[in-house]
């Protein structure tokens, strides 16, 4: 599978990363003139990147937040496999920390809000910046996205961008992550939960983000969770269930009964539109 080479340098002292999300800074910005659409970038050139294949749990969405030391767990993560040290959080951000640290990003477009689509990676490549890489599953390991699912501490979100080989190890992964108990995975419960309100998905346990998101737009308009797969029915989020093939909605792999939603797919046999 083709990916741009950008070298740069990851930023997060004046930001608040997360566990699939940092801010990145080309050496040479007119890198990014080489993907499909191009990165919306900040007064200080630095793009906010997409962590590609994967989902972490949210820690600023909608003025809501997951479970927070799994949450935490995913952003220290990220932190450290990037050799950020010494960061202070403030309230909602980062305060200070030793940033600036050297990396590199394969990516090949940007989504909707101009985030580079991209597999992380620390420290030097062998390639020169700006080169075509074709990314094979034993590169894909390096990467600091493969390394999150393999501890368990993000869910797989695959769009139909990712090529099979790529998305087959990150599931392998995942599965080996769920066996082992590890990270989310004892805690999950995406297969069946009763939504008493926000503080259920905030508080209580981890579901999948994509789920969680759209249970918190609803919540935010609705009293209670019921009718919630109605509504979400109407928003027609296409989606391909992996082993059969098939095309569907969103909606019709949740299953309601009054205030309990469940997934009746595994997240790793979905593959969403971008």
């Amino acid at each position: 599978m083709p990916f741009t080479l950008i070298r740069g340098t990851f930023h997060v002292t004046g930001f608040s990363p997360d566990g699939d999300s940092i801010r990145f800074r080309a050496t040479n910005k007119n890198q990014w003139g080489k993907l499909a659409r191009r990165a919306k970038l900040n007064a200080q050139e630095m793009a906010q990147l997409r962590f590609e294949g994967v989902d972490a749990l949210e820690t600023h969405y909608r003025g809501s937040r997951q479970p927070r030391t799994l949450a935490d767990a995913a952003t220290m993560y990220v932190l450290s496999a990037l050799k950020i040290r010494n960061v202070v959080w403030g309230r909602r951000e980062v305060t200070a920390a030793d940033d600036g640290t050297p990396g590199y990003i394969l990516t090949r477009n940007t989504d909707g809000f101009g985030r580079p689509v991209s597999f992380v990676f620390s420290g030097s490549p062998p390639e020169a910046d700006g080169s075509t890489v074709f990314l094979h599953v034993n590169r894909l390991r390096q990467s600091v996205n493969y390394r999150l699912m393999k501890h368990g501490l993000v869910y797989p979100t695959y769009y139909a961008t990712l090529y099979y080989e790529l998305r087959s190890a990150l599931t392998d992964a995942a599965v080996d992550a769920w066996y082992a108990d590890a990270g989310v995975w004892p805690k999950d419960r995406s297969s069946g939960l009763t939504v008493k309100g926000q503080e259920t998905i905030q508080d209580d346990h981890p579901i999948l983000p994509k789920l969680f998101r759209r249970l918190t737009e609803y919540l935010a308009t609705h009293s209670s969770v019921i009718g919630f797969k109605a509504w979400l029915e109407k928003k027609a989020e296409k989606v391909i269930v992996i082993p059969l093939g098939q095309a569907t909605h969103f909606d019709t792999i949740i299953q309601q009964k009054g205030k309990r939603i469940s997934m009746t797919v595994y997240p790793e046999d979905l593959m969403f539109d971008p």
